[in-house]
């Protein structure tokens, strides 16, 4: 069952039915996943792991289902909804499925080589010419078409990020390992560059700055990133240097730009807006466009939230969240218990889901990202991790302590002196 979660990411992630159309006329990725589901119910090891996390997403579930028949929009939405549910089935085959701790390391090592097959052939196939042009420049996307865009391709690299550091604390694959886990954050940090997209490198920015922070050697990790950083700047083509000059100059960049970076204020409060003509419901999941008659999206998660689902995806969705935050404080508590298990993959992949979850949340300011895979994969592996940690808790036992050897006493004749041994 690990294997065809495995290979259902890869045709989720990388979608080659999408690159080649022969294999979308097959509807290779329905075919699979009916196949997965038919092992999955002659699985004989199936079971459910008790969690309030999986509440927390029945109940987000409940509320999408709700506000997108609420909707007077509902035809628009309807491939999205779709989409998302169809997450939520290959969510809970995760679950049920993966109860161990080597299961648990199949499916992160698994999601990370997916993540490198996809960036290399997205790489692949920009050397071939394949990007879009946009914003003035030439920019990088993705080999997919449903997450190639270039701010949701350079987005779904940022997110990944930490499952490799993860993967990388462990110490899996040793150094061989490790010299490919470099060369994974290489090849992201180009792909990123190459976007043009502003969001993803300040996500980019920020998640190294986590990662320095957290290293013993933060001075000189600091002062590496500093020397490499401007010599990465000034290696891109000078339409890129002032996409991202942009960042912190507008006025260097052309006025599209310009009305981009302001189209991510104008999503959070027309969101708001929309949320208050229609308080319960929103305008229903994918109703964006039409509900707001924009060409473009939200832009902004806390605006799609309130704008689409209203008061029952704001609800809901805060219940996910303190359900995470559950979840990671429990592991805390655990890594902080055992220290000896600090650096094993049960107690490294929930610090960097946190670390992943604090970069939705952070780049959700300038992306809409509401419906993105993430937030239910993650929580999956989150789930298991701890089930994991909490079991293996159980079954420790202290190692026994030595039996103190005592010295027989001897009964010395009159006048003896009994002298301690010399060292």
């Amino acid at each position: 069952m690990q294997w065809l979660l495995i290979g259902y990411m890869f045709l989720f992630i990388d979608r080659p039915f999408e690159v080649w159309q022969w294999l979308g006329d097959l509807h290779v990725e329905r075919v699979y996943m009916v196949f997965t589901m038919a092992a999955w119910a002659a699985y004989p090891h199936k079971r459910w792991l008790p969690n309030v996390q999986q509440a927390a997403y029945a109940g987000f579930a409940a509320s999408v289902a709700l506000c997108w028949l609420m909707s007077p929009w509902s035809d628009k939405g309807q491939p999205i909804v779709e989409d998302w549910f169809k997450i939520v089935v290959f969510y809970y085959l995760l679950v049920t499925t993966v109860h161990d701790e080597k299961g648990l390391r199949n499916i992160a090592v698994g999601f990370v080589a997916v993540m490198g097959l996809y960036l290399l052939h997205s790489f692949r196939e920009y050397l071939g010419g394949r990007h879009t042009y946009r914003m003035g420049i030439s920019r990088m996307m993705g080999v997919d078409g449903t997450l190639g865009d270039p701010n949701s391709f350079g987005a779904s690299i940022v997110y990944a990020l930490p499952i490799v550091a993860a993967v990388w604390a462990a110490g899996i694959g040793g150094k061989r390992g490790r010299l490919l886990m470099a060369g994974y954050v290489g090849l992201s940090c180009l792909c990123i560059l190459l976007t043009g997209s502003r969001g993803s490198l300040i996500g980019l920015v920020v998640w190294f700055a986590i990662v320095i922070w957290g290293t013993k050697y933060r001075v000189k990790a600091l002062a590496a990133f500093a020397v490499a950083a401007p010599i990465a700047f000034v290696a891109l083509p000078d339409s890129l240097q002032n996409r991202f000059e942009t960042i912190i100059n507008p006025e260097v960049g052309p006025k599209n730009a310009q009305e981009s970076g302001e189209g991510r204020i104008y999503g959070f409060f027309t969101g708001f807006e929309l949320w208050a003509a229609n308080p319960l419901s929103g305008v229903g999941p994918g109703a964006w466009r039409p509900a707001t008659r924009q060409h473009i999206e939200s832009h902004n998660l806390y605006g799609q939230l309130v704008g689409e689902m209203g008061g029952l995806g704001f609800f809901s969705f805060g219940f996910l969240m303190w359900c995470f935050w559950t979840n990671l404080r429990a592991m805390k508590r655990l890594r902080r218990n055992y220290p000896e298990w600090q650096n094993d993959l049960v107690f490294t992949l929930p610090s960097a889901i946190g670390v992943s979850l604090f970069l939705l949340l952070f780049m959700g300011n300038f992306g809409h990202n509401l419906f993105r895979f993430t937030w239910l994969w993650y929580g999956g592996f989150l789930i298991i991790a701890r089930h994991c940690a909490e079991v293996r808790v159980a079954n420790w036992e202290p190692a026994p302590e030595p039996e103190e050897e005592f010295e027989e006493e001897y009964e010395l004749e009159p006048g003896w002196i009994l002298h301690p041994p010399h060292a």
